[in-house]
């Protein structure tokens, strides 16, 4: 058996990797261009659009929005959990969109920015397959439209059971934000490369991936000190994704994407997580054993 469908099948889920050397081109992959739902990973090319719009005068990144606690898509992290109302930069609401993933920053910014936009920017990159089609508001909402709830801790009771998990729209990539796993990869590299915007643009992409907070998915392949992993992470009922760098002290660097769906509707599974930086590992190291 293939090392990642291994790694894959003992944690209980379906996996879509691909791995590609930012320098060399060398890839490795699983499924890798087969659609996945992006969940949270769509913040990735908001932010890179945020800040091509910054390089034209679009929008002024240090300018001024007022966040109002009533009317704002909710979450479990940032101001999408908070309680009042709020006023920060565009680019302090982009920290708070990739570090902790926060819902309600990313709605504001892509309110800003607009969806055609980072679809237009996505066409331009050659990204074809990768799509923006509703913000977090919309998505939040046709779970519980499909599940038949009416806020966030009735849809993960009502998610405990298979059959209101399969009739949820936003776990279907035809019908909700997504991607490729080569797509995400191709992107993390021209992020990497200077490519995808000016380079301070995405020097300020890459700082703001560097600073997530979450260390169980990609970064648990990677516990050392001198290798720096830098990621976004996506999260639906059964899907555990993320996208990132990993880059070594030789100066290796390897864009990976890994998106998995849990064949369990449990809310908390660690194996599911681990399976991300596990699999990650493996086909980084196929990467590197070419050098």
């Amino acid at each position: 058996m293939d090392p990642l469908e291994r790694v894959f099948r003992n944690a209980g889920v379906t996996g879509w990797l691909h791995a590609v050397d930012v320098d060399g081109g060398r890839e490795v992959g699983l499924r890798a261009a087969e659609p996945v739902v992006l969940a949270s990973v769509f913040k990735l090319p908001l932010l890179l659009e945020l800040h091509r719009q910054a390089e034209r005068g679009l929008l002024d990144l240090a300018g001024l929005v007022r966040v109002p606690a009533e009317g704002r898509t909710r979450g479990g992290t940032g101001l999408a959990a908070m309680l009042d109302d709020a006023t920060l930069s565009l680019r302090d609401l982009a920290y708070l969109m990739m570090t902790v993933s926060d819902n309600a920053a990313a709605d504001v910014l892509l309110a800003r920015v607009g969806r055609e936009a980072v679809n237009t920017l996505l066409d331009g990159l050659g990204l074809t397959e990768t799509r923006v089609v509703h913000d977090c508001r919309d998505m939040l909402t046709s779970l519980w439209e499909d599940a038949g709830v009416a806020d966030q801790a009735a849809l993960m009771q009502a998610c405990a059971d298979p059959e209101v998990v399969a009739r949820l729209r936003a776990l279907h990539p035809e019908r909700s934000n997504r991607s490729t796993p080569r797509e995400m990869t191709r992107l993390l590299a021209m992020i990497w490369r200077d490519e995808a915007a000016g380079a301070a643009s995405c020097a300020a992409v890459r700082r703001l991936m560097a600073l997530q907070v979450w260390p169980h998915r990609l970064a648990s392949g990677f516990p050392f000190d001198d290798v720096a992993v830098s990621g976004k992470t996506g999260t639906l009922p059964t899907l555990r994704n993320e996208v990132g760098v990993v880059e070594y002290p030789d100066g290796g660097r390897y864009a990976v994407a890994v998106f998995t769906r849990s064949l369990s509707t449990a809310q908390n599974q660690p194996r599911a997580d681990a399976a991300i930086g596990a699999a990650a590992r493996i086909a980084i190291d196929q990467l590197r054993t070419h050098i």
